[in-house]
C-alpha cells in the first residue's frame, strides 16, 4: 500500500454540519449565563439565539428535511432525529436560562415584566385602556367553519388559537377561532413610571391580548387558548435560468416567501394537546416539529425591552472605534495618502467612518470619473448608498453590482437598485446562479493626464451599523495590480466576458479554491521534508470537504494547524495520529467574529509565507457558488499587524474562546484569562 493510500484510509468521519450550527448557538447561549456580562447584554444573547434558531429552521433545517427524503443524499432518518432532538434541548435550555436566571436578576434590578396576575387594579385599568385604544381595533378574530377556512398564517407571525363554548351568532357550534396579531403592534410596552414606582415595568403584547381575549368573542367563553407561531421554509426559489428580469422575479418571490412550507410550530407549554394537534394537522407537521415553550413564543422581540430600559450599568460600556489619525490624517486627501502606501482598518476597534469618507471624497472630487461598488448587505438606510446616488446625480459613472439574493436583505437591495437606476447609475445583478459576496469599492480618478484607480476591499459588508458590531478588516489601496484586478472583476460582472488571469486577487469560483488547496499542499510537502509548516485560518465556517481532507493530510504529514472557526466546523480535531496536530477554537464575545484571515507558511524563507484577507468562508458555497475575492497582504508591516491583531490574540484567548473536541462538543478554554476583543479595545482607546 502506498503512503498516499494509507493516509487516505485514515481520514475520519466528519462532524454533522447542522449539529455544529446548533453547537454554535449553545456557545451564544452560554454568554447569557456569564456573570461577567452585563445583565441586559445577557438578555440580548437570549434574543440572538432565538434569531439564529429562526434562520436555522427557515433555511438549514428546511433543506435538511428535504435531503432526508432523497435516497442517496447522505441524510438518514436517524440523523434528522438527532438534529431535531438537539434543537429541542437547546430551546428548552434557552427558556430555562430566561425564566430561572435572567428574569429573577432583572427583577432584582427593578426591571419587571408584569403578567396579568401580578398587575394591580390601576395597572389593569391602564392595560385595558391600551388594549381598547391601540390593540382591539386591529384584531379580527376568525371563527372556523366551512366558509371560514383556516387562515393563511405568515412566517414567524404571532397568533392566538382559542377553543370556544356555546354557539355563534347564527346558532352554530364552531368551536375554534384564530386571532392574527398585526406585526405593526409593539410586542413590549413600557408602563408609565407612576404606575410602578421605583421600577421599570413592561407588559408583553401577548399578556395584553390574553387578558382581553374573551372580549373578542361576545356571548361565548374562551375555554382554552394558546399563542402560536409557525416557522416556514424561507429560501426564495427563483429559476434564474428561466426568468428575463431577475429583479422582478425576486420581488414577486418576496410576496410568497412568508407562506412557504411549514417547518416548526411553537406554542406555549400550557397549550392543550387537542389544540396543538389541531395546529399540527393544519400545517401538515409531525409531532417532532412541535416546540412547547415556557414563555413568549418569540424571544427575539425582547430586544424592544432592552432598547427601552433605562439602565446604562446593565449594558456594555459604550465603545467608539477610533479614526486612525497617525496612518490616515483627517486633514489630508485620502487619494494623496494612498499614493504613499496601503491603509489597513480593523473594525470595530477602528471606525468605519474612513470608508464613508473615502467614498464621500470621491463623490465630491471633480477629478473622480467613475465609482464601482458591490452591494450585499448594506441595510435599508445607508450613507454609502446615498453617496452613490449623489455621485450619479453629479454625472459620474456609477456602477453598482447589487446582490438581489442576499438572504433576508432582498427587499432592501431591490429598493436600492431601483433608486440607483432612477438617477442613471448602471445596475447589474451579478452572475446568474452565483451570489456576489465580494466586497469591493473602486474609484477611478484623472491625475496629470492619466487615469489612476483607488480601491477599498473588505472582509465584511458595506454597512456602518454592523461595522460597529462585527470584527472585520478593510483595506484601502492604490496598488496598481490590486486595483487593476478589482476593475477586471467589475468588468467581468458586467460583461460576462472572459478575462486575463488576475495578478493578485484570488476569485471564486475560478482560482480561490484551487489556490488555497495549492497552499495547503505546499505546507504538506514542507512538513514531509521536515521544514517549517504552519497554517492558521480565522473563518466563520469550515464545511468544504476537500479542504477539510487536505488539512487532515497536512496535519498527518506533520504540519501545525490552528483554526479559529466562529460557527460550524465539520473537522474533528484531536484524534490521535489523525488530527492531533489540528486545534480548533471558536471565540464568542461582545462582537461577532466576522473577519477571514488565512496564513500559510511552507519553509524558512520570507518568500515561503503568505497571508490573505478574504470575504469567503471555507464552504462549498463560497468557493463554487459565489463571487468572492481574497487578496494577499504584501506589505510586511501590515502583514505583521494582521498577525498580531487578528490571529495571535485569538490563539491565546482565555476568556471568550472554546475548544472543539473530536466528538463535536466544545469546552470553554477559560473565563478569567486574556480576551482578544478586550485587548483590541484597549489597544485602540484614544490616548
Amino acid at each position: 500500500m502506498s503512503p498516499d493510500i494509507a493516509v487516505a484510509t485514515a481520514l475520519p468521519a466528519l462532524l454533522n454540519r447542522e449539529r455544529a450550527i446548533l453547537e454554535f448557538n449553545r456557545r451564544v447561549l452560554a454568554q447569557a449565563r456569564r456573570l461577567d456580562v452585563p445583565l441586559l447584554e445577557r438578555l440580548r444573547y437570549i434574543c440572538i439565539v432565538s434569531s439564529n434558531m429562526d434562520e436555522f429552521f427557515e433555511v438549514r433545517f428546511a433543506d435538511y428535511i428535504e435531503a432526508a427524503r432523497e435516497p442517496g443524499a447522505g441524510v438518514s432518518k436517524r440523523d434528522l432525529e438527532w438534529v431535531a432532538a438537539d434543537a429541542h434541548a437547546l430551546i428548552d435550555d434557552q427558556y430555562a436560562a430566561f425564566n430561572n436566571e435572567l428574569m429573577p436578576l432583572l427583577e432584582r434590578e427593578g426591571i419587571v415584566i408584569m403578567n396579568h396576575a401580578d398587575r394591580d387594579e390601576a395597572q389593569r385599568r391602564w392595560v385595558d385602556q391600551f388594549f381598547q385604544k391601540q390593540v382591539r381595533p386591529l384584531l379580527v378574530p376568525v371563527g372556523l367553519d366551512p366558509s371560514h377556512p383556516f387562515p393563511q398564517v405568515a412566517n414567524k407571525s404571532l397568533n392566538f388559537i382559542a377553543r370556544l363554548t356555546g354557539r355563534d351568532a347564527f346558532g352554530r357550534e364552531n368551536t375554534i377561532a384564530i386571532v392574527k396579531v398585526p406585526r405593526v403592534l409593539p410586542r413590549v410596552i413600557k408602563m408609565p413610571d407612576k404606575l410602578a414606582p421605583g421600577k421599570q415595568a413592561f407588559v408583553l403584547l401577548t399578556s395584553v391580548i390574553r387578558a382581553h381575549l374573551g372580549e373578542l368573542f361576545p356571548g361565548r367563553e374562551v375555554e382554552a387558548f394558546s399563542q402560536f407561531r409557525v416557522t416556514r421554509d424561507s429560501d426564495l426559489e427563483v429559476d434564474e435560468d428561466d426568468v428575463t428580469n431577475l429583479r422582478q422575479a425576486m420581488r414577486s418571490g418576496l410576496t410568497t416567501r412568508h407562506f412557504g412550507q411549514a417547518i416548526r410550530l411553537e406554542v406555549v407549554n400550557t397549550c392543550p394537546p387537542e389544540l396543538s394537534e389541531f395546529l399540527l394537522q393544519q400545517f401538515s407537521l409531525p409531532p417532532a416539529a412541535l416546540y412547547k415553550v415556557n414563555g413568549p413564543v418569540n424571544l427575539v422581540r425582547l430586544n424592544q425591552l432592552i432598547d427601552q430600559a433605562d439602565a446604562p450599568s446593565l449594558r456594555f460600556p459604550p465603545f467608539e472605534g477610533v479614526w486612525p489619525q497617525s496612518r490616515l490624517p483627517r486633514q489630508q486627501s485620502m487619494f494623496v495618502r494612498l499614493r504613499d502606501g496601503d491603509v489597513l482598518l480593523h473594525h470595530p476597534f477602528e471606525s468605519f467612518e474612513p470608508v464613508v469618507q473615502f467614498l464621500h471624497e470621491a463623490v465630491n472630487d471633480p477629478d473622480v470619473l467613475a465609482i464601482k461598488q458591490t452591494i450585499y448587505r448594506t441595510g435599508s438606510e445607508s450613507p454609502l448608498m446615498d453617496l452613490l446616488i449623489d455621485a450619479a446625480r453629479r454625472g459620474k459613472e456609477v456602477m453598482a453590482v447589487v446582490e438581489l439574493k442576499a438572504r433576508f436583505d432582498e427587499e432592501a437591495n431591490i429598493n436600492w437598485a431601483e433608486r440607483l437606476e432612477a438617477v442613471g447609475a448602471q445596475v447589474v445583478y451579478g452572475i446568474v446562479g452565483l451570489k456576489t459576496h465580494a466586497k469591493l469599492l473602486l474609484v477611478t480618478r484623472r491625475e496629470e493626464g492619466r487615469l489612476r484607480r483607488y480601491a477599498h476591499l473588505s472582509t465584511g459588508n458595506y454597512n456602518p451599523k454592523t461595522a460597529r458590531l462585527y470584527t472585520d478588516m478593510g483595506y484601502l489601496t492604490a496598488d496598481a495590480e490590486l486595483t487593476a484586478d478589482a476593475d477586471a472583476v467589475f468588468q467581468q460582472l458586467a460583461s460576462l466576458g472572459k478575462m486575463k488571469p488576475l495578478r493578485q486577487l484570488l476569485q471564486a469560483p475560478f482560482t480561490l479554491h484551487r489556490k488555497l488547496m495549492q497552499h495547503i499542499a505546499q505546507v504538506t510537502e514542507s512538513a514531509r521534508a521536515g521544514q517549517p509548516a504552519r497554517i492558521v485560518a480565522k473563518i466563520n465556517a469550515l464545511t468544504d470537504v476537500p479542504m477539510i481532507e487536505a488539512l487532515i493530510r497536512a496535519a498527518q504529514a506533520g504540519a501545525d494547524i490552528d483554526l479559529i472557526v466562529r460557527g460550524a466546523c465539520m473537522l474533528p480535531p484531536g484524534i490521535p495520529e489523525v488530527t492531533d496536530r489540528i486545534r480548533v477554537r471558536s471565540v464568542v464575545g461582545r462582537y461577532l467574529e466576522h473577519s477571514r484571515v488565512l496564513y500559510f507558511r511552507w519553509g524558512a524563507a520570507d518568500a515561503d509565507e503568505v497571508l490573505y484577507l478574504t470575504s469567503a468562508d471555507w464552504m462549498g458555497r463560497n468557493m463554487f457558488r459565489r463571487i468572492e475575492v481574497a487578496w494577499p497582504v504584501r506589505d510586511a508591516a501590515l502583514r505583521q499587524r494582521v498577525i498580531d491583531e487578528a490571529l495571535v490574540p485569538y490563539l491565546h484567548d482565555g476568556c471568550d474562546a472554546w475548544r472543539l473536541s473530536a466528538d463535536g462538543s466544545y469546552q470553554r478554554v477559560g473565563t478569567d484569562g486574556p480576551s482578544a476583543q478586550r485587548a483590541l479595545m484597549l489597544r485602540y482607546v484614544p490616548q
